[in-house]
């Protein structure tokens, strides 16, 4: 045998120990295919505060849930808005507010998909940033508390922090996150916990120090949990400046770049990750830069869990470009490659659980 074949199978046989080593490490997360695979349904977050149900704001119809359920989505991101729920931070919530949540929890669940629980105020509280009083890290730790108790250990239920924290340094944003963990754990909950970056948790710019403090690729790895059962929130647009707010996908290639130089990270740190928001017109161009979105999904399996597309929802314009909410009983551009990417419905692999067995 040759020293070049030697050193070769050696390699080889290096490689392949530690792949093994890697996969038994990390069993609760290890599956063949994509664990989640939906959509975002919006709607909940919509008005202001005290704004009133189906008038101001309005939870995802049965209808729309069962549409979304028909094409193989196996997962719903559900937005709502934290002042709703808890009007006075410290306090107990909304009885009226947590009863509609869990009946949209309910009626997800009953079409056979998980759901993940959106607070979706872009780390802040009214007008005030999380780690400001009054709402500091002590308050929204409260909050989880208090959220994690309605649906501790709930099967299929996983608990997103927050939605795009912004205009906050990471180490801040981190500190935050720490207490919500902490509290979501002290209370007895092993759900899944998705952990969002700062300046708009964006994957392109995962790396990059926006905002002084570090960027969040350096400073999110200080993310504690005594469980050890959570994963990495990003979002990617494909426009410009992926902000999602132009009808152009003119920023594929960074988007791309983006998500693949986040998959490298989450596997050299042995961290996993879920796409929460994405999203394209139906334009040509789009639609191929969103193929290439899933391709990277789907070939790195082993460190993503998976996505939920942004967005859907009874109340979305049609004239959204993004939007693939049905009308008229006709589906939108974006269904096709989206439902090609979804796959055949089949039950979750055991490894892709929303809740840590516990002992």
């Amino acid at each position: 045998m040759t020293g070049s074949m030697t050193e070769f199978l050696r390699r080889l046989l290096a490689g392949t120990v530690m792949l093994a080593a890697a996969v038994q490490a990390d069993s609760g997360f290890a599956a063949s295919q994509l664990c989640y695979r939906g959509v975002n349904l919006s709607g909940a977050e919509y008005g202001e505060r005290d704004g009133v149900a189906n008038v101001n704001y309005t939870y995802p119809s049965e209808e729309t849930v069962g549409y979304f359920a028909s094409k193989g989505m196996n997962v719903v991101r559900l937005p709502f808005r934290w002042e709703r729920l808890q009007p006075v931070l410290g306090q107990p919530f909304d009885r009226a507010e947590m009863q509609r949540l869990k009946e949209a929890v309910d009626l997800i669940q009953k079409h056979d998909m998980a759901v993940v629980l959106d607070p979706h105020n872009f780390g802040y509280y009214d007008k005030t940033q999380v780690t400001q009083a009054p709402a500091t890290d002590l308050a929204f730790g409260d909050f989880w508390a208090r959220l994690a108790i309605e649906f501790a250990n709930r099967k299929g239920v996983i608990f997103g922090l927050m939605n795009e924290p912004h205009d906050i340094r990471a180490p801040d944003w981190l500190e935050a996150a720490n207490t919500a963990i902490r509290s979501i754990r002290t209370v007895g909950a092993r759900n899944l916990i998705l952990v969002p970056g700062t300046n708009w948790t964006g994957a392109h710019s995962w790396s990059t120090d926006v905002l002084g403090g570090g960027a969040n690729g350096t400073v999110m790895l200080g993310v504690k949990d005594p469980l050890d059962f959570y994963a990495f929130e990003f979002h990617q647009y494909l426009d410009a400046d992926s902000s999602g707010t132009h009808p152009a996908c003119d920023g594929s290639d960074s988007a791309r770049q983006g998500l693949l130089d986040v998959t490298d990270w989450l596997r050299n740190n042995g961290k996993r990750g879920f796409l929460g928001e994405f999203g394209v017109p139906g334009t040509q161009p789009c639609l191929d830069g969103l193929k290439a979105v899933f391709g990277i999904m789907a070939d790195n399996s082993d460190v993503w869990l998976g996505w939920s597309y942004w967005a859907a929802g009874e109340w979305w314009p049609p004239e959204e470009p993004m939007n693939v909410q049905p009308r008229n009983g006709k589906d939108r551009p974006q269904m096709k490659t989206i439902t090609a990417a979804v796959g055949k419905k089949t039950p979750l692999a055991p490894g892709c659980t929303a809740v840590k067995p516990a002992g």
